[in-house]
């Protein structure tokens, strides 16, 4: 008898770039595992008209389109379905996997903070769960003494159009005269990101020296073509395809749920112009935090810091709690933990040569650290995040 080769539905919208590259991770998997014949509705039509796909047999679907009314008719067909939409609704039966948006706008506000911004701002969609969440993160990522942050929204509209963005455009213009400079934002998408950037050009406002911009899901070609380029924060879309790939294929072949929820960390912060831009006005702050971003892990100390800057121990962490909200030690213990989950992700390296690689002298402390840091041991965080080979 022959080898029945499984059948699975991708519903993408492919004008989306974060799409494209979710796609891509999934066609990385399948030819290197379960081999499935994959059919892409690349507009989506299947999640308003479920019927003009299911009038074929699937053994699974995969939308990254906001589809219930499609769910709703493949459960009745017994389809193994799963979601990738950026709601935040859950279906029962169907598992989903969706960005940690909270995690998204955490970013957002380090990354201006790290540039030395006091006044803050988030610019998003009023009427969107998941600009919501960010902007949540956005806040809840503020330091000790940091002013509250401006909010500037309104409501997305199901479908956007030039007058549209023109309008909003105008609309973000008015908020920005109003706020104090220099002024760091956080935009809910690059999309909004280009609307702040574009206000800012019409009133003759300079970016980023007194208005810094960092947006989000970093679609690359909107960033670059942007004026100046647009700082974002990446989606793992690697691991979000690769992931949604390996769940398929369990489930067509064991018909069961390991997993109802997967939230997907972003990537570092790609930056570009919009926010090359230090607001810190003291220069040995300055100086210290470029050498422990290239120096965290080749084990400089506090003591070195204070040397290469010609600053006490005393002073310099009284100015990096003014300036960053933590001390010195706490950075440099950051950096190395951003390397540690880079290398986790990245390779296959013990976490013996992990440490070495990264400064720490014990592996016990680096497991200490980093499951205080981020709530899981290093071997939990690789098997939750490590990109699929």
């Amino acid at each position: 008898m022959a080898h029945h080769i499984p059948r699975v539905a991708l519903v993408f919208q492919t004008k989306l770039e974060e799409n494209i590259k979710v796609l891509n991770a999934i066609s990385k998997y399948n030819r290197n595992h379960d081999q499935w014949s994959a059919y892409v509705d690349d507009e989506a039509v299947s999640a308003k008209n479920p019927e003009w796909l299911l009038r074929q047999s699937w053994d699974g679907i995969i939308s990254k389109c906001d589809s219930p009314a499609l769910f709703e008719e493949a459960l009745k067909k017994g389809i193994p379905c799963l979601d990738l939409s950026d709601s935040p609704r859950l279906t029962p039966g169907i598992p989903k996997i969706r960005p940690d948006n909270h995690a998204v706008g955490r970013a957002g506000a380090t990354h201006l903070i790290e540039k030395g911004i006091k006044t803050l701002a988030f610019c998003g969609f009023s009427n969107e769960e998941w600009s919501i969440e960010r902007r949540q993160g956005f806040i809840s990522a503020l330091i000790s003494g940091c002013p509250d942050p401006f909010i500037i929204e309104s409501e997305y509209p199901a479908h956007s159009d030039p007058d549209w963005d023109m309008k909003e455009t105008r609309f973000i213009l008015t908020m920005l005269k109003k706020l104090p400079k220099p002024i760091g934002i956080m935009a809910c998408n690059d999309l909004r990101g280009i609307q702040i950037i574009a206000a800012c050009r019409e009133a003759k406002i300079q970016v980023p020296e007194e208005v810094a911009v960092v947006g989000a899901n970093n679609e690359s070609i909107r960033c670059e073509l942007t004026n100046p380029q647009l700082s974002s924060i990446p989606i793992n879309a690697e691991f979000y395809g690769q992931k949604a790939a390996q769940m398929i294929s369990s489930m067509i072949k064991n018909k069961s749920i390991v997993e109802n929820l997967v939230l997907v960390d972003p990537l570092e912060v790609e930056a570009r112009r919009s926010t090359d831009v230090f607001s810190i006005d003291d220069r040995a702050v300055i100086d210290a935090l470029r050498l422990v971003r290239d120096n965290a892990c080749k084990g400089i100390t506090v003591e070195e810091l204070c040397t290469r800057v010609h600053a006490s121990r005393s002073l310099l962490e009284r100015k990096f709690r003014k300036f960053l909200g933590r001390s010195p030690q706490a950075e440099i213990r950051n950096e190395q933990i951003k390397r540690v989950k880079q290398l986790l992700i990245e390779t296959d390296y013990t976490l013996s040569r992990i440490a070495e690689l990264c400064g720490f002298a014990y592996v016990e402390y680096l497991c200490l650290l980093f499951k205080k840091t981020t709530r899981m041991t290093p071997k939990q965080y690789r098997q939750r995040f490590q990109m699929i080979h």
